[in-house]
């Protein structure tokens, strides 16, 4: 199974994540979404898509665009939709 933390909490966990470039990605249904804050922060990958980010706020803390998701992949990278996958000190385990 798949674990993410931060700031000493569980962020996700899944025995069904997705592998992409190194980075598990999580489904969304698996992550707790009370960690979640939305961000305005997008990027553009070639052949994935627009990314959009969430910052993290556990105990107080922020990780700013800590996390990541495809809403509309391109069809490439299909299997992602629906998924969350995270960076900037997460520790994810498998």
């Amino acid at each position: 199974m798949a674990t993410a933390r931060w700031n000493g909490e569980v962020i996700a966990e899944s025995k069904e994540t997705r592998i992409v470039e190194g980075n598990h990605y999580f489904p969304l249904e698996s992550v707790r979404e009370q960690y979640l804050r939305p961000s305005d922060m997008t990027t553009v990958c070639p052949w994935k898509g627009t990314a959009n980010y969430y910052t993290l706020h556990v105990d107080g803390r922020d990780n700013p665009d800590a996390a990541w998701y495809y809403a509309e992949p391109k069809a490439a990278a299909a299997e992602i939709k629906g998924h969350v996958a995270f960076w900037r000190g997460v520790e994810v385990s498998d």
